[in-house]
């Protein structure tokens, strides 16, 4: 085995293409697929362990965890062979519990996992076209039963055990809903589907017997024992943009074409009704997971939104309780795309503190559940869980010396520089194009990206990535910088161009590869450049004279990754024919095989001592230098795509790897021991960062701001505080006497209640001596009756131990009679069996001599036989040694005969085999040869027939043009005629049409005036009608006032002569005071004032409440009323639409009609003058022409046809007039609207029909 070794210790990346991607462990550590492996993460300390995949796997298709946080499923595809592992989680590190490869039904892959609610048992849905589900004791590796879910091939999603049953299963799929029972060692379906099959996306277990199901169309289903309770459909949140309502007015468009399509093009309509189905499909919002927890449930609601649904109170249903949306992100050029991501995993932590959402932009987010629930009344968003990752392939990767830095960009159009040491993003940007290569400077302040249409430098700031500087290099896919970062080559097709970094100046261009470069390195020194490509070329070029100093040709091999060693004598290249190959003065020192794997590049340690390799797989290579020749090297599972680009440290301490599957990992590189590299100096590293002058300004003048800001609010606080006191002080006096008002007159109170109390107690001290004397009275009689009740219970105990005496006795009896008999019954058969014993016993004796017997003549025939054989055998072994010693004689002979052969042979076979690949390489040439010549055969032939028809179609044209000019000449003749009857026409139409214009402005006019006066009209009526009704409300108020009035002057009437009785007693003293309370009795009744000024006020409320909610329904049915007559304005504008576009129509068709007619008027005038040309030879025909007019000009006479024109539009206006006035009744029995109808253009067209 290799002496290094490299050990994962951090990896950036996730694999959202993996079902069930998120799985909690604990309340803070999470599971998740990263590469080829599985991640353990901590929250909060940011800490990762690893699960690392199975050797030859091709990538992971599904997690599952087991209910008690301690197994974890993994579902892989291993050499196109599916497996289950089965770890173990609790132990460190993770164990392999079990492993299912092996299985008796058909299978390529497994698509989604779940275990059983007690961890024992396993189930797994296998994706078409086999769909089987299969359910197994994984412990036991047994398979309990298997099913076939679908036979119509259809994709298949979610598979999960009930949570509170081990025999119950549900599977989802497109068109599946399907709930499956483990009975008698098969799974029988227990619920059937009623109505359309929908795309069932995703599911969860609510309760024992409820399962809600999410579909593509945005609809939730919840399902209890199978049948459906309750649903509900997703409404899509988002506020449309521009773009967006645009492309709804185009089936806006499309629906009006369906309605009336064009007789000439039937398909038209059938295609925009695809294509709005197809919009519509798309606008609704996929359900594409569910997750339950302890109030409900929360599932994706489109992309970018989760919704949370609680169990409603009121019905058996669920109701929406919050959204939460995924943050914007703001270095992206457009943020509104990190919202619009589609959700594919959604997990709640075990206490449901936390919730974990995954995205198909392999995106993870975090949020507490607990921040969720205190702020309900803002809108929630999600954070990222630790950093945004990459969400493609990534093209570069880069690392630099001063700096514990890495740099990455991928073909999601973004940059990142992450750091290895703290294991964060620094910081990241996106672009408008993708990136293909990246180069990072030693420094670690600048980095070089190559993108499709420019090559640029840009400056890395404290919080941004800004572009320095663009070079004209298109479609650089690879580039690097010097050793000492003063020169940068960049790679253009098969041109590699030297820049100047100090002076941006093209230094030099190596020309050389016929295909394209796919790898550069520079030496240390800087004074070499090393460059290979997929033409199977790896040259060596010096800088200084820009020439090749070395070169290695080998045609039959693309290579993919080229490296140098520290002593830039050994050239390492990587290629497509599974070797490394050791370059050395244009010559391969060596191969070196990868046995059966195709590497995709390599890099060499600073010390030469360590050589790393990717593969096409996703493994990593480590070997030591010189390479070995044998399998000694260490192999690690890294990624679930090709390894893209390598890069390892200045000191050697950490490798970097990247690949198409968008995850980077950082390796720890370590020797046999486990004991670090050591880094040749220990240089620390620089934390020094660049940043702009403007940038500086502009934190310089918002720090003085800010001091200016703080140190005048600081005045307005103590300015406000003292104020504050003043007012305080104030308050406390007014509210010190208020307590001791009220501290007075609650004493008073409490002097009153302590003598209610007095009085209350000498009541109830009353109360409680008579209930004392009638419970002794009771007591005395209950004593006595119980006491009878008493003696007759025991006069029957008595009689009943006597009878219980009696029976015991009998039972005794009983009993020592059954005794007696079986006794005697046992001894007679004790002697019945004694006699049969002794008989067997004499038959055994005879038997065994009778043995004895057989085995004596057995052994003496044994003993002949065996002596006779002896002797055969000594016979037959002296006749084979023989033979034996003749044939290895012969042996001897014919093995040095059959060396020579051999030899022979495998010389030959050489030859061969050489001459035979010689053969068809030529063969293959010849072939690409034939088939070019071929098809320029092809083309040429075409070409040739091309230019045929393009001179028959010329010579067609020039024929056509010349018969058509003579044809113009013609018309135009009749053209100048006519225009000048057209001029007399509407020279006598215009007074009409001013007055039809006329009309038509009066008629709008007097609209206007009628919607104005309809509008006062309604809002008048609404105006009486609260008037009245607050008139109403006066009058009574006004009623109840005199009538209290009258009975208030009533009452001090009462009191007046009653008062002046009681001053007549003044002399009696006696007599004055019974007087005054007898008149306070009378007049002062505190109880009744206050139970009547209550029923008043309570009345007052009533009232006011009443009139409140019946404004309130007023102001809901104007409402209502407005939206109904918007509704209704859209339609009449969309009518007057369709019926202006038909008016449209009706006209073009009569314009085109007139044409024609016109041109018949015009061949029936010329016909006729050719008649009367062949009737009269003698006279010319210019003479006939200027003396007689054509019989077609006469019948056009202008008066004649003025009149019958004028007579079809006066025919119209009353046509369009009746019309009008239908509508107008149809609007006036319609609530009225705000907009204006558009002008019909039928009288205006009418004018213009001939």
């Amino acid at each position: 085995m290799s002496v290094i070794v490299a050990q994962s210790l951090h990896i950036f990346g996730f694999q959202s293409r993996v079902a069930n991607n998120i799985c909690f462990f604990d309340e803070q550590i999470i599971v998740y697929p990263a590469g080829n492996c599985c991640v353990k993460y901590h929250i909060e300390q940011k800490w990762q362990k690893f699960i690392p995949g199975s050797e030859k796997s091709q990538g992971m298709l599904a997690l599952a965890i087991s209910p008690n946080r301690r197994y974890l499923a993994i579902s892989e595809t291993m050499l196109d062979k599916p497996t289950i592992t089965i770890y173990e989680l609790s132990s460190v590190p993770c164990k392999k519990r079990k492993i299912l490869n092996t299985f008796d039904f058909p299978v390529q892959e497994f698509v989604s996992l779940g275990f059983s609610p007690d961890s024992k048992y396993l189930v797994a849905q296998t994706g078409p076209p086999e769909s089987n589900l299969a359910y197994w004791m994984w412990e036991k590796q047994r398979t309990m039963a298997i099913i076939k879910v679908d036979v119509q091939n259809s994709p298949l999603y979610q598979v999960s055990f009930n949570p509170q049953d081990n025999t119950q299963v549900c599977v989802t799929g497109y068109g599946i809903f399907k709930l499956f029972r483990y009975t008698e060692g098969t799974l029988k379906q227990t619920n059937f589907l009623r109505g359309e099959p929908q795309n069932y996306l995703s599911h969860a277990w609510l309760s024992e017997e409820k399962v809600v199901v999410g579909t593509d169309t945005g609809k939730l289903y919840l399902f209890d024992s199978g049948d459906l309770r309750w649903e509900t459909s997703i409404e899509r949140k988002e506020v449309p943009s521009e773009t967006e309502k645009d492309k709804e007015e185009q089936p806006q468009e499309s629906e009006s074409l369906i309605e009336f399509p064009a007789p000439s093009s039937p398909e038209i309509s059938s295609e925009k009704i695809c294509e709005s189905e197809i919009q519509q499909q798309a606008s609704l919002p996929r359900v594409s997971c569910i997750a339950a927890y302890s109030k409900g449930f929360a599932c994706s609601a489109g992309p970018g939104i989760i919704l949370l649904f609680e169990k409603s109170e009121e019905r058996e249903g669920y109701r929406e309780s919050r959204e939460i949306r995924i943050p914007q992100d703001q270095y992206s050029i457009d943020p509104n795309q990190s919202d619009k991501q589609e959700i594919a995993c959604i997990a709640f932590s075990p206490a449901e503190e936390t919730l974990l959402i995954s995205t198909n932009k392999n995106q993870l987010y975090l949020l507490s559940m607990s921040s969720a629930e205190l702020v309900k009344g803002e809108m929630a968003r999600f954070e990222y869980l630790a950093y945004p990752v990459h969400s493609s392939s990534i093209t570069g990767l880069d690392t630099c010396i001063r700096k514990p830095l890495v740099a990455t960009c991928s073909l999601d159009k973004s940059v990142r520089i992450w750091n290895y040491e703290t294991n964060m993003l620094d910081l990241y940007k996106e672009y408008q194009e993708e990136a293909y290569a990246l180069a990072f400077h030693p420094s670690g302040l600048y980095v070089l990206v190559g993108f499709a249409d420019k090559l640029r430098l840009m400056n890395l700031l404290i919080d941004d990535i800004q572009t320095f500087k663009d070079f004209t290099v298109r479609g650089c896919r690879e580039c690097a910088f010097s050793t000492g970062g003063h020169l940068f080559a960049a790679v253009n097709g098969n041109v590699i161009h030297v820049y100047s970094f100090i002076s941006f100046d093209n230094i030099i261009n190596l020309k050389g590869h016929n295909g394209k470069v796919r790898s550069v390195v520079w030496s240390i020194n800087d004074y070499k450049l090393v460059s290979c490509g997929s033409d199977g070329a790896v040259y060596e070029w010096n800088l200084q004279n820009g020439k090749r100093e070395s070169e290695c040709v080998l045609k039959s091999c693309s290579y993919s990754g080229v490296a140098i060693s520290p002593d830039t004598k050994v050239i390492f290249a990587v290629g497509s024919d599974q070797t490394i190959k050791e370059i050395s003065d244009s010559s391969i020192l060596r191969e070196v095989p990868t046995f059966d794997v195709t590497y995709t590049c390599i890099v060499v340690s600073h010390s030469g001592r360590m050589v790393f390799t990717g593969t096409s797989t996703g493994t990593i290579r480590s070997m030591k230098y010189p390479l070995p020749v044998h399998k000694e090297f260490n192999e690690y599972q890294a990624h679930a795509g090709p390894v893209t680009k390598m890069s390892i440290t200045s000191d050697d301490q950490f490798l970097l790897t990247s690949a198409e599957d968008g995850c980077i990992i950082i390796w720890k590189v370590y020797d046999k021991e486990g004991r670090g590299l050591k880094r040749e100096r220990d240089v620390p590293y620089s934390d020094e960062v660049l940043i702009t002058r403007t940038d500086m300004e502009e934190k310089t003048q918002i720090m003085l701001e800010l001091k200016t800001r703080v140190e005048e609010l600081k005045m307005e606080n103590e300015y406000q505080l003292r104020l504050k006191d003043m007012n305080y002080n104030e308050k406390i006096k007014e509210l010190t006497e208020k307590f001791i008002q009220e501290m007075e007159s609650l004493k008073t109170k409490n002097q009153v209640l302590k003598t209610e109390k007095e009085k209350q107690e000498i009541h109830y001290q009353d109360q409680l001596a008579e209930l004392v004397e009638k419970q002794s009275r009771e007591v005395q009689d209950l004593e006595s009756g119980n006491n009878q009740k008493l003696l007759l219970e025991y006069e029957k105990y008595q009689e009943l131990q006597m009878k219980s005496q009696r029976m015991q006795e009998e039972y005794e009896k009983q009993l020592h009679e059954l005794e007696e008999s079986k006794n005697q019954a046992l001894e007679e058969l004790t002697e019945y069996y004694e006699a049969k014993l002794l008989e067997k016993t004499t038959l055994l004796e005879e038997a065994q001599d009778e043995t004895r017997q057989q085995l004596r003549e057995f052994e003496e025939t044994k003993k002949q036989i065996e002596e006779d054989e002896d002797r055969e055998i000594q016979d037959i072994k002296i006749k084979y040694e023989r033979r034996l010693r003749e044939e290895r004689e012969s042996n001897l002979k014919l093995k040095g005969e059959t060396g020579i052969m051999r030899k022979k042979f495998n010389s030959l076979q050489k030859e061969i085999e050489e001459r035979c690949s010689d053969i068809e390489a030529m063969k293959l040439e010849q072939q690409k040869l034939q088939g070019i010549i071929k098809a320029l055969e092809k083309d040429i032939q075409g070409l040739k027939r091309e230019i045929q028809e393009r001179d028959e179609t010329i010579q067609d044209k020039e024929k056509r043009i010349y018969d058509l000019k003579k044809k113009n000449q013609e018309l135009e003749k009749f053209k100048f005629v006519l225009d000048y009857k057209i001029k007399e026409l509407k020279k006598q139409i215009e007074p009409r049409e001013n007055e039809i214009k006329a009309m038509k402005e009066q008629i709008q006019e007097m609209e206007g005036e009628l919607e104005r006066f309809h509008k006062q009209n309604t809002q008048l009526e609404l105006n009486i009608a609260e008037l009245r009704l607050k008139l109403r409300a006066t009058d009574r108020e006004m009623h109840k006032e005199m009538q209290k009035e009258r009975d208030m002057e009533a009452l001090i009437k009462r009191f007046k002569t009653d008062l002046h009785d009681c001053v007549g007693l003044i002399q009696e003293p006696k007599k004055l005071k019974e007087s005054i309370r007898d008149i306070y009795e009378k007049y002062v009744q505190k109880a009744d004032m206050v139970e009547i000024v209550g029923v008043n006020s309570d009345l007052h409320e009533e009232y006011t409440r009443q009139r409140e909610h019946l404004e309130r329904n007023l102001a809901t049915l104007k409402k209502k009323v407005i939206k109904e007559s918007e509704i209704h304005r859209g339609d009449y504008v969309r009518i007057m639409q369709e019926n202006v576009s038909l008016i449209k129509e009706i006209n073009e068709l009569r314009r085109e009609l007139k044409v024609t007619r016109t041109q018949i008027h015009d061949l029936q005038s010329a016909l006729n003058l050719l008649q009367k040309r062949k009737k009269q030879p003698g006279q010319s025909t210019d003479l006939s022409a200027d003396r007689q007019p054509s019989p077609g000009i006469q019948r056009l006479n202008p008066e004649e046809e003025t009149e019958r024109i004028i007579e079809i539009q006066r025919i119209e206006l009353k046509h369009l007039r009746e019309q009008m006035q239908g509508q107008e009744t149809a609007l006036a029995l319609r609530p009225v609207s705000g907009a204006k109808l558009p002008m019909l253009e039928m009288q205006k067209s009418g004018s213009q029909l001939h």
